[in-house]
């Protein structure tokens, strides 16, 4: 028999397919497989769901050093780049368990041509084999190495943008918090969470509102946070415990249909009211994850575009206030 979720009035046409046909699938979950199991099915699941990558001028594997080892990245640029830029620094979602360079390299391709930006992405260690806080850790390292302009970009940075998916929403932030309190050779210009998770701390109403049948459930959300071994009261976990003041402005994007809904308005919230310039976007009728499944659910698209738009428009008015009045 047919597994049918009853949906709220908001859920998008094709999203309710999507998860008809999502919910009737037979089999485990993610959650219920072993973390490397889980990792190959998202990779064969991204690969259905999301667009192709398209052609690029450059896709450069990178190595950074750091104590523990080296941190994988990958670079996404739209030309051979010389001179200076700005440049995106993307983390991937995953719950911190799952994801890699491969599974979110199309929404990577994508930015840098919307944007005409360079993307180095992070292949930042994962959950259960790295408890936090090795994830946060390489993520600073990772913004850290970027900022200093190493010989193997072939150009010199002015500043770092920090995006993130979900878990990566989250990484961002906690990058801009420590960026923030001991800054890097360059600014962060600008941060954009996409559906973070923001806090773990506590209780939210849409974790349980949306805890079974919208994609991400209640059970995963569990399972990866059991994975992480995180300290839920320390703000490299819950950033929205931290203080908020002085922070980047901000493009934060939430989904409608998301258990992490309320956190990322939470989220935005906070920011305004600690003085911090912020953007705010809530993708109504949408799934969590709608970053890596565009072509599943076609609507996504616009939604995706709604973010690099508010990208360009963030980055040229941060651009041109830095500007003095002789150089506009």
């Amino acid at each position: 028999m047919a597994h049918t979720i009853k949906f709220p009035s908001i859920v998008r046409p094709d999203v309710q397919i999507f998860l008809n046909g999502l919910n009737d699938m037979p089999g485990p979950k993610l959650h219920e497989l072993e973390p490397e199991e889980a990792r190959s099915r998202f990779l064969e699941d991204v690969s259905m769901t999301d667009l192709p990558m398209g052609d690029l001028a450059v896709i450069r594997d990178l190595e950074i050093p750091s104590a523990d080892g080296l941190v994988r990245a990958r670079m996404f640029d739209p030309r051979a780049r010389q001179g200076t830029a700005a440049v995106v620094v993307f983390f991937h979602g995953g719950g911190f368990v799952i994801g890699n360079l491969d599974s979110h390299a199309s929404f990577c391709a994508e930015m840098a041509r919307a944007l005409d930006l360079p993307v180095i992405a992070i292949d930042y260690r994962l959950a259960p084999e790295a408890k936090w806080p090795a994830a946060p850790d390489d993520c600073e390292i990772a913004c850290r190495w970027v900022a200093e302009s190493p010989a193997t970009l072939g150009f010199d940075v002015s500043g770092l943008i920090l995006v993130g998916d979900s878990a990566g929403g989250n990484l961002a932030i906690v990058s801009a918090l420590a960026l923030r309190d001991r800054p890097a050779s360059v600014p962060v210009l600008l941060q954009a969470p996409i559906y973070p998770a923001t806090d773990i701390s506590r209780s939210y109403p849409s974790v349980e509102e949306f805890s079974e049948g919208y994609l991400l459930t209640g059970p995963m959300l569990d399972w990866f946070i059991a994975c992480y071994g995180a300290d839920a009261q320390d703000h490299r976990t819950s950033p929205l415990l931290a203080n908020l003041q002085g922070l980047p402005p901000a493009v934060v994007v939430t989904a409608g249909l998301d258990p992490l809904r309320d956190q990322g308005r939470a989220y935005a919230m906070a920011l305004a009211k600690a003085g911090v310039e912020v953007s705010f976007h809530q993708a109504e009728g949408n799934v969590h994850g709608f970053i890596a499944l565009r072509q599943a659910i076609p609507s996504a698209t616009a939604d995706v575009s709604w973010i690099l738009t508010m990208l360009r428009t963030e980055i040229y008015r941060v651009a041109t206030r830095n500007l003095s009045p002789d150089t506009r």
